[in-house]
This record gives C-alpha cells, sequence and structure tokens, in this order.
C-alpha cells in the first residue's frame, strides 16, 4: 500500500455539526496520527487540523465527506513523500 502524509485544515462555523465531524473522524481514525482543535470564540469558529497518513485516495475520500458537511470547510496539504507500506 502506498500512502502520503497530509494535514488537513478543518474550520467549523456551524457548532451544531460538530458530532457529525466527530463521528466521521472516528471512521478514519486508524489514518490520523494527530489531532488539534482550537476554539476561537471571539468568531464563534472552531479551527481543527488533523495529520493524517493514509493512501491519497482514503485523504481525498474524508476530506471530500467532511466538505459536505454544512457549516464546515476543509483543505489538505500533502507531502510530496510517497511511503510504501
Amino acid at each position: 500500500m502506498r500512502s502520503r502524509v497530509a494535514v488537513v485544515g478543518i474550520i467549523v462555523e456551524d457548532p451544531d455539526s460538530t458530532p457529525t465531524l466527530n463521528s466521521l473522524l472516528h471512521e478514519y481514525a486508524p489514518y490520523i496520527v494527530g489531532r488539534m482543535g482550537i476554539p476561537y470564540r471571539q468568531r464563534g469558529i472552531a479551527i481543527i487540523s488533523i495529520a493524517v497518513d493514509a493512501p491519497q485516495d482514503t485523504i481525498s475520500a474524508m476530506v471530500g465527506k467532511i466538505g459536505s458537511i454544512p457549516g464546515i470547510s476543509a483543505k489538505t496539504a500533502y507531502s510530496n513523500a510517497i511511503f510504501d507500506d
């Protein structure tokens, strides 16, 4: 299996969507290396960054599903390194 390391930046503008996001992230837990969440109370949003190590198709599928949740946006930055597991 070929995998890549990536960072996914997530902005949560609708706090009611957080349970859906957390459930989705739980599905992809085997690929998540680390997660950091910052509540930005002054702006009423949350900023989450997720480090993942997974096949590119898996990362793309996860980010696509995250982006389809109302009130949430996500972008990905990929490492250029590709790993053979």
